[in-house]
């Protein structure tokens, strides 16, 4: 997507809390671990509210300690806080009734649609989904997240937040969990030695 969408607010800052830190492999104790949240704030669910799906995810890892090192749950100041404001909910609300019910995805649209005075009228929702498409990082937050990717900074790069996040969750959870382990050195075989020679006794 081309610069368009800087009609809206631009400069918000990469999700993850903590930027060009050293990434940690998930530590796994049981059945805890770290998880990288996937699903893109392109994302949307039956109410057709783009980022919603992403952030009922990472505030149910968050809640039971699943969540990957660095990222907010429904505290996020970016889009976690378009679509909570936008929807007329609250944070406290939010993160209250995930760790209370641990509700399926479906289960936490309905509660959003219970909401007193959420506003989840479709000409709101559009506006709201516009906005996020629009989003725009900060310089610093696209040069960091593609560089981090090994990709360049030219005119064919992503400047939208959407797919700069989308770039950024896919590098965290390689190196979480598809890099390769580093190959132990093989032991060394030695000088080669000539081959013996057999000789046959005769008869």
């Amino acid at each position: 997507m081309g610069k368009a969408g800087n009609s809206h607010a631009v400069g918000m800052r990469s999700e993850k809390i903590t930027k060009n830190r050293e990434p940690l492999r998930p530590h796994r104790k049981g059945k805890v671990m770290n998880i990288v949240p996937l699903t893109s704030s392109r994302i949307a669910g039956p109410l057709g509210v783009l980022h919603l799906p992403r952030l009922w995810l990472k505030e149910s890892l968050k809640a039971r300690g699943k969540l990957a090192q660095g990222y907010p749950g429904a505290e996020g100041k970016g889009f976690d806080a378009m679509v909570i404001g936008g929807l007329g909910l609250t944070v406290d609300a939010v993160k209250a009734f995930i760790a209370a019910e641990a509700p399926t995805y479906p289960q936490f649209e309905a509660w959003v649609k219970s909401q007193p005075g959420a506003t989840l009228g479709k000409a709101s929702i559009h506006k709201l989904n516009a906005s996020i498409r629009g989003y725009i990082h900060a310089d610093a937050d696209r040069q960091s997240i593609l560089a981090a990717s090994g990709i360049p900074d030219d005119e064919n790069a992503p400047v939208d937040a959407i797919r700069l996040n989308n770039l950024d969750d896919w590098e965290e959870f390689y190196k979480a969990e598809l890099t390769l382990p580093p190959t132990a050195a093989l032991p060394s075989a030695g000088p080669v030695s000539e081959p013996a020679t057999v000789v046959q006794a005769t008869t």
